[in-house]
């Protein structure tokens, strides 16, 4: 036995022996004396390579150095928002009280405060707080140098256009041009006028004064045909309704909106179908919709209130299809494998068969189709994207206040939203211009990498086409015909994206036992037909501090509470309400 451990060891050194003594030649040596950008992110692994690799061959180029990139890689954006709040707080306060100033106890939410004015002094013209309190958030809004409030970070890369929005209402970020006639040429916009970058599209924001979006996402439905096979469901899913179906029990795998930015996003797309649902179910037509947002948008009233000619059962519909879609991601819930921290950990169970079905991001979802193809090229997994169920959303980069290296920050920014930039996102590995190792599979955000109506566009996208991973061509990707398909309404669920997270956790995840327990029962005596009684207490919303409404989601009450007692409420609520749920099954005859 000891000699055929030898042997096996002796074999086993000489098969790693040539791999021992090989030294991997470094893409890039970089000296001392190379620029270093510091840029924090939720992008994965295989985006940060190639986008480093790629940017210090474009500046080396361009500018005569290489740059090394310094990636900060802390966890979603979640994660990513409250680390960078923390640091520019703390280094506000020490930049305030290095001047002789005493730290005011609220100086942290003052200075990050969106809803503050400074323009607008308290009735009576004032007093010292108010005082106080405006000369701290001016003093950080209009301090952008690194000896004052900085992250010591340059630049903020990836996550949803949420996240960067409020980062920028935050002050947390700036913008890198004054204004767009100070923006590069060719950059938002071809030399005739047409819009390379569009500031939005289908109700959906791309980008902003501080933020710009590089990249587009859809949000779907990934399913393993073997696994629905085994659980007898012939039909695949198509709409987020679907992975209610309690055939689905215990096989959705599904990521904690709370720590994912971009499941957020998904299950916001759920809330906005259902609120159209219920609008479209009352009767009302698109083209009435799009004149009332406009005329409520243009009145500019509190919450809930409308301009004369808008009907009030309209504004009703909403509201109760809000609920509506709470309750469809309840079930989704109900019916969940799991609730993972990791947005990419659900197409790749469901590629493995580990769970039949879950919610992914497009991205993940094609790179893990493809990635799990058999050998015969049958797929084991399959992604959709529920048509009229989701918008298409960007993933923005944004420039830090403070930045230590702005002008290199810059010229990322740049390179990401140029052709050169673009093409990493779905070109594939080896191809001119492409990433060197990884199929990022993504969709580039710049119009000439789609089909177009004049000829002369539509050969630059079609060259594009040859090298690119997906089809960009197919109306099933082309993110702007699939924009056409899905009208976002901001008002809807916009002002609700923060507590809808907090909501969706405490409705599936830290009540998690008892909502399947309840949803189990009610299955087996008969569903939820049979169950009325069952289902009313399954479909509450929480009635303490106060009662959850559309409108109460987004008022005084919770704006100002402390969201981690809130979140204790509701989960003990919501978990005595399954259990009343579970106690008010009856048994039913077969």
């Amino acid at each position: 036995m000891k000699r055929i451990v030898i042997i096996l060891l002796a074999a086993a050194f000489m098969v790693a022996l040539p791999f021992l003594f090989r030294r991997p030649a470094p893409e890039h040596r970089w000296r001392e004396t190379d620029p270093v950008l510091v840029i924090v992110t939720p992008h994965n692994e295989a985006i940060r390579q190639e986008f480093a690799r790629a940017f210090s061959d474009w500046h080396a180029r361009h500018f005569g150095q290489p740059v090394r990139v310094d990636w900060r890689a802390i966890g979603g954006t979640t994660e990513i928002m409250r680390f960078l709040a923390a640091e520019a707080v703390g280094s506000m306060r020490t930049w305030w009280e290095r001047a002789g100033r005493r730290w005011p106890a609220a100086g942290a939410d003052w200075m990050l405060d969106r809803r503050f004015d400074p323009a607008q002094p308290p009735p009576g013209g004032g007093d010292a707080a108010w005082r106080l309190r405006r000369e701290l958030f001016l003093a950080f809004r209009t301090n952008d140098t690194p000896e004052a409030a900085t992250m010591r970070i340059d630049l903020l890369f990836g996550g949803g256009v949420y996240d960067h929005d409020k980062a920028e209402r935050q002050g947390l970020t700036v913008p890198p041009w004054p204004d767009e006639a100070a923006v590069p040429a060719g950059l938002f916009r071809e030399a005739g006028g047409r819009e390379l970058i569009p500031v939005g599209s289908s109700g959906e924001i791309w980008r902003g004064r501080a933020f710009f979006g590089t990249v587009l996402s859809t949000f779907g439905i990934c399913y393993n045909p073997d696994r629905l096979r085994d659980l007898g469901i012939a039909t695949p899913p198509r709409d987020w309704a679907d992975l209610t179906d309690p055939r689905y029990f215990g096989q959705v795998g599904i990521t904690d909106p709370t720590k994912s930015g971009s499941v957020a996003k998904a299950f916001e797309m759920i809330v906005q179908q259902a609120c159209r649902d219920a609008v479209r179910g009352a009767g009302y037509r698109d083209d009435q919709v799009d004149a009332w947002e406009a005329a409520i948008a243009a009145a500019d009233l509190p919450h809930g209130q409308l301009p004369p000619g808008v009907p009030a059962a309209y504004q009703q519909s909403i509201e109760r299809g809000w609920v509506n879609g709470l309750n469809r991601i309840r079930l989704i819930g109900a019916n969940a494998r799991y609730f993972t921290d990791s947005a990419g950990k659900v197409p790749i169970d469901v590629g493995m068969g580990a769970a039949a079905a879950g919610i992914a991001i497009d991205f993940y979802g094609r790179f893990q189709a493809e990635y799990t193809r058999a050998p015969d090229g049958a797929p084991r997994m399959i992604h959709v994207t529920p048509v009229g169920g989701s918008s298409v959303s960007a993933d923005p980069i944004s420039l830090l206040r403070g930045a230590p290296n702005r002008e290199l920050a810059v010229r990322f920014i740049r390179f990401c939203l140029e052709e050169e930039g673009q093409k990493l996102w779905n070109y594939r590995p080896g191809e001119p211009g492409g990433p060197r190792r990884f199929a990022l599979r993504r969709l580039p955000i710049r119009r000439d990498f789609y089909p177009d109506a004049d000829p002369v566009r539509d050969a630059r996208a079609r060259a594009h086409n040859q090298y690119t991973s997906d089809d960009l061509t197919d109306p099933a990707v082309n993110p702007y015909r699939l924009a056409e398909a899905f009208s976002y309404q901001p008002r809807w669920t916009g002002a609700h994206f923060g507590i809808q997270r907090d909501l969706v956790r405490a409705l599936c995840l830290d009540s998690g036992d008892e909502l399947r327990e309840a949803w189990r029962l009610i299955q087996t005596q008969g569903g939820p037909a049979r169950q009325p009684a069952a289902v009313a207490w399954l479909e509450r919303l929480p009635q303490t501090p106060h009662p959850v409404t559309w409108l109460s989601a987004i008022t005084a009450p919770y704006a100002h509470a402390d969201r981690m007692e809130v979140m204790r409420l509701w989960t003990a609520e919501m978990r005595a309400n399954y259990r009343h749920a579970a106690r008010a099954v009856v048994a039913v005859a077969p």
